[in-house]
């Protein structure tokens, strides 16, 4: 298992209550005409912020938010909500931002600090601007935007000091630029593997996947997922029920590395015994519904046919009263695939 510095904190055997929880929205682009698969419409991006607003719910700085949910400090069921955008596109400073800023909402912008400066993207200058302004904060999403799990054939020597040059250097040029050392990290295409994830629990940051589902007390620091909002991922019909979802009431600690060793991959876990694994259903990336067997008190779900795919998802909800759902969503990784 991960060695996580960060606070864990165990679940109750028993009946559990549906508190507070944290909902992270993940962008990139805010834009009309950059590419469909990470890019969010204007007027979806316009919409979705008024239903937050519609909804009542509190958008509060990601950190803030973090520290809240992994705590358990929610004692009300009505969720909070964070805003964060991966790459620091040149959309989100001329489109997203002023939006933002008109309904004093706070946000986080991860950035790949080789990419400053480039087409497409911030300038530091726009990032020193961004950043000054209240409810915004700038944070590491590595120097070079790599996939950083470990590589068939790299050798242990080797990746330890590629991932060490780009957690560490991107920190570093964030702190002489601006003058924000974040203990926030996003990982890029939202790969991780137990090792990169000692990384980040040493250094004692939180790091962010590309898993759905809303962080809790029983989620993982170096593992915590974020909605994606892209147009396939965003629209309006299926957003209350991300905005308004539960964490799923398993510690993260209990689930499997995310990377595959068998193909289609097995993901088990126990459930609390107040749940029942009858009204549990599980999805898998591009086959749909999957059949769920408990063994010896364990669910065990894997999809029926292996997947050809370099990252993949198993999603599983389970009604938590009121209309709302507990939501788990484990990543797995193919390394052996090739990389985008």
């Amino acid at each position: 298992m991960v060695r996580r510095t960060l606070l864990t904190f165990a679940l109750s055997s028993v009946a559990f209550p549906a508190l507070a929880d944290l909902v992270v929205l993940q962008y990139h682009h805010i834009s009309d005409s950059t590419p469909s698969s990470t890019s969010t419409s204007v007027s979806l991006f316009e919409a979705q912020m008024e239903m937050i607003a519609d909804l009542k719910l509190e958008v509060v700085p990601l950190q803030a938010g973090t520290e809240r949910a992994l705590a358990g400090a929610g004692k009300s069921e009505q969720n909070q909500l964070a805003i964060t955008f991966d790459d620091a596109y040149d959309s989100v400073y001329s489109t997203a931002a002023p939006m933002l800023s008109s309904m004093d909402y706070p946000y986080t912008i991860f950035v790949n600090t080789e990419a400053v400066g480039r087409h497409g993207y911030m300038t530091w200058e726009q990032l020193a601007e961004l950043e000054q302004r209240d409810g915004v904060t700038i944070a590491n999403h590595s120097a070079d935007h790599a996939h950083l799990a470990r590589k068939p054939g790299e050798t242990s020597e080797q990746w330890n000091s590629r991932i060490d040059h780009s957690l560490d250097a991107a920190q570093a040029t964030l702190e002489e630029k601006l003058g924000t050392e974040a203990p926030l990290f996003a990982y890029p295409y939202g790969e991780f593997d137990a090792a990169l994830e000692e990384k980040l629990a040493d250094r004692d940051w939180y790091a962010y996947g590309q898993q759905s589902g809303p962080i809790g007390e029983s989620s993982g620091a170096t593992r915590l997922p974020r909605f994606p909002m892209a147009n396939a991922y965003g629209q309006l019909n299926s957003l209350p029920d991300k905005l308004q979802s539960k964490a799923f009431p398993v510690a993260s600690d209990e689930l499997p590395d995310g990377v595959m060793t068998d193909n289609p991959p097995l993901l088990s876990f126990t459930l609390p015994p107040s749940m029942e694994a009858s009204r549990l259903t599980c999805f898998a990336s591009g086959q749909g519904r999957i059949d769920i067997n408990v063994e010896d008190g364990e669910v065990r779900v894997q999809a029926p046919d292996a997947f050809n795919s370099r990252r993949l998802r198993y999603n599983c909800t389970y009604p938590a009263g009121g209309g709302k759902f507990y939501w788990l969503s484990h990543q797995w990784l193919d390394p052996q695939q090739p990389e985008d």
